[in-house]
């Protein structure tokens, strides 16, 4: 018989932007870890992003021999400068013997929530603009120093309009409060926005996936 997965050996540091769902799956008990959180939309301010991402880990190592990086590799950090520095050698440097540091096997955040196969499913032969709950909640963040010029050159392009991965159902209870605030962005990337519910098994998937192998397995 196979145990339950517990990380209640783990710290965790992750991008802010997912701060909806990871706290979903704290308060439904599928998450007993610390979770230490980077500002939502580094991406766009690479240099900002190795600052607090190694100020996290340096603050996770006080509190537990194992940590979670919950990032993409591909897409959450990209150095234009030097494009063999990747967000894995950030990670790097900061490693020591005695500590476990796993990053998640995906993409970006996206790719936490619905693998390449189900947003192409999603998309439905359409160039749909995908985005998580937090790119909407914290829209000031992910967009700081974006314009409708910047709107303009980004958005329009997406003519299937925009597609929330919505694991939580967030979007519906967010609009009770905040369909002024939906309404807006969608007039300002010139893009309808609509949620499609996917589960959180992706994301669950995901996270067992980064433990060590010892807690992976019965």
């Amino acid at each position: 018989m196979t145990r339950k997965i517990s990380f209640r050996d783990y710290a965790i540091v992750a991008c802010g932007t997912m701060i909806p769902e990871l706290n979903y799956l704290k308060e439904t008990g599928f998450l007993d870890a610390q979770v230490i959180y980077t500002a939502p939309g580094l991406h766009q301010v690479p240099a900002e992003l190795e600052v607090q991402l190694q100020r996290q880990l340096k603050a996770a190592k006080q509190t537990a021999k194992k940590i979670i990086v919950v990032y993409g590799g591909k897409y959450c950090y990209i150095n234009t400068r030097d494009s063999y520095r990747t967000i894995d050698t950030v990670i790097d440097e900061v490693r020591e013997d005695g500590y476990y540091i796993a990053r998640t096997d995906v993409e970006n955040c996206l790719d936490m929530l619905a693998d390449g196969r189900e947003r192409d499913s999603l998309a439905d032969g359409q160039k749909v603009w995908f985005c998580s709950p937090g790119w909407l909640k914290y829209r000031d963040m992910v967009f700081k120093g974006w314009d409708k010029a910047n709107a303009n050159e980004n958005f329009p392009q997406y003519t299937g309009g925009g597609i929330m991965l919505d694991p939580i159902g967030f979007f519906d209870e967010y609009a009770l409060d905040h369909v002024e605030e939906i309404l807006d962005f969608s007039d300002w990337a010139s893009i309808p926005l609509e949620a499609r519910a996917v589960g959180l098994e992706r994301l669950k998937e995901v996270l067992i996936s980064a433990l060590s192998e010892e807690d992976r397995t019965s």
